[in-house]
């Protein structure tokens, strides 16, 4: 007998930190800079040790101005170097929208296809730790938005491993949003996990009557949630995502095709949301296949509060998104 795949115990944090030395040890061009990336090993201490590792030529803390570092890493992809920019939380990423939206995501179209930007952007996103309205809002479905660049929400240790060094082969920007959330996470992961495709959704459970879509930091939620309505006798199928741009339109609409209903459920507000897109493919895709109108299970249209039962009423919980099911599959309670 030929022994199975060798597994170690990890959290998300340390795939990320294992995929980030990796990059940085394959190609020498990969540098890594933000705000308290260095000194500090990262404000989530992802890049804890790498400093002492690979020196502050290739771990570079940065002034608090997301703006210029952003700006500094568009130059440097466009002089050859494979930059790594970390931005500290999503809602900090506001301060770079002219550096992402007008130039990392224009550049190759305005130069007529001469350059490209080979930028890869992470930050953190997503509410769950009490860290209020400036830090805590879930806005990668507005970068979905935009052409140019590639949307990536690794949910699992496997892609919080493996999505990096993809994107870093990709020709053009691509921005990692990693849930604040599931940085403790804790699970095994294959000794020799390695690089895995960046476009395709994945089915995490098998179901037949009902599809919940979603990704990041609300998979285990939905997991939860599939569970629960499996011992009620509803058969759930969990659709993760893990790419917001470009959308695996094929698999939704597989997947709807199948079960007949579909609960999207998305840490983003309703209005002009990445599940407002989901559901105008699946009608216009899947429209004579529903049995039921798809629901949406969102984020309060609010600023995120403060105080934690606040916070955990204004997110998606596993409750809200059974109910969301009960009630497309038309049963109550």
């Amino acid at each position: 007998m030929t022994a199975g795949p060798q597994t170690v115990r990890t959290t998300y944090r340390e795939a990320v930190r294992a995929a980030l030395r990796e990059a940085l040890q394959r190609d020498e061009r990969v540098f890594l800079m933000g705000e308290d990336v260095g000194r500090y090993g990262g404000c989530f201490a992802v890049s804890k040790g790498l400093l002492e590792e690979f020196g502050p030529e290739r771990i570079r803390d940065t002034p608090l101005s997301e703006s210029a570092f952003v700006g500094a890493g568009i130059g440097a992809a466009l002089g050859g170097a494979r930059p790594i920019v970390e931005i500290m939380t999503v809602n900090f990423s506001l301060l770079a929208l002219d550096q992402i939206v007008n130039n990392a995501a224009t550049i190759l179209h305005m130069s007529g296809g001469q350059f490209n930007i080979p930028l890869v952007i992470r930050m953190t996103t997503g509410a769950g730790r009490q860290l209020a309205a400036q830090h805590s809002h879930s806005l990668e479905g507005w970068y979905a938005h935009i052409p140019g660049i590639k949307v990536l929400a690794p949910a699992t240790l496997e892609d919080a491993r493996g999505m990096l060094w993809t994107a870093l082969e990709d020709p053009d920007p691509v921005l990692i949003f990693e849930h604040g959330s599931l940085y403790n996470m804790e699970g095994e992961l294959a000794e020799d996990a390695g690089l895995v495709e960046i476009d395709k959704a994945v089915v995490r459970r098998v179901g037949s009557d009902v599809s919940l879509i979603t990704y990041g930091g609300t998979l285990g939620k939905t997991l939860e949630a599939a569970e629960e309505l499996g011992r009620d006798g509803v058969s759930a199928e969990v659709i993760d995502l893990r790419t917001l741009r470009p959308l695996d339109t094929a698999m939704i609409v597989e997947s709807v095709s199948r079960t007949h209903r579909a609960v999207i459920i998305d840490e983003g507000w309703k209005s002009g949301s990445i599940s407002a897109e989901i559901m105008a493919r699946i009608m216009e895709n899947a429209f004579y296949e529903l049995d039921a109108p798809p629901a949406r299970v969102c984020s309060a249209e609010v600023p995120m509060p403060y105080p934690k039962h606040l916070e955990d009423a204004a997110v998606p919980q596993v409750a809200g998104i059974v109910a969301a099911a009960r009630k497309v599959m038309g049963r109550r309670g």
